[in-house]
């Protein structure tokens, strides 16, 4: 995993979270995992979940997480898939939520595989709280390094 490159703070958060893993498989692997709406709702292990879509908007219900709303913004074929969250779990979003974030996946060759980066924006207008929108960005901070571990060991085992 590298470490986030420069960002830009707004107020108390930065407003991006950008993390990158090296994974040993083909772009179309690691492409079959990041183009489905909502893969990176989980603790870190993989489960099926329930979507369904009308237009650019799934309804994703993970059997432990709940159900959430992901818009997808563009998908780009096998190198790129940006995703936008529709306030957050379902029942958790607050008057104070300002914007929604928008999470961008990019797939990269890198040596023997590709490169991952998955780059999270919207922090600093994220809710009006500053306290609040410190505990979201680093929770988000810890988790893209889970998710994308999962989507390395889930690529990797389809090799």
């Amino acid at each position: 995993m590298t470490d986030p490159d420069a960002q830009t703070t707004i107020d108390d958060v930065p407003d991006e979270i950008r993390r990158s893993i090296h994974i040993d498989a083909d772009t179309h692997a690691v492409w079959e995992i990041i183009a489905e709406p909502g893969w990176f709702i989980n603790d870190g292990s993989w489960a099926e979940r329930e979507i369904t879509t009308d237009g650019d908007i799934a309804r994703v219900v993970d059997p432990v997480h709940g159900e959430f709303s992901v818009r997808t913004v563009a998908l780009d074929p096998p190198h790129r898939a940006v995703f936008q969250w529709l306030g957050g779990q379902a029942g958790d979003v607050g008057a104070g939520d300002l914007a929604a974030n928008t999470v961008e996946f990019t797939v990269e060759p890198d040596g023997t595989g590709v490169l991952l980066t998955v780059r999270e924006t919207g922090f600093a207008g994220l809710h009006d709280d500053a306290i609040v929108r410190r505990r979201r960005f680093e929770e988000n901070s810890e988790g893209w390094e889970i998710e994308l571990g999962l989507a390395r060991d889930r690529a990797e085992a389809r090799v």
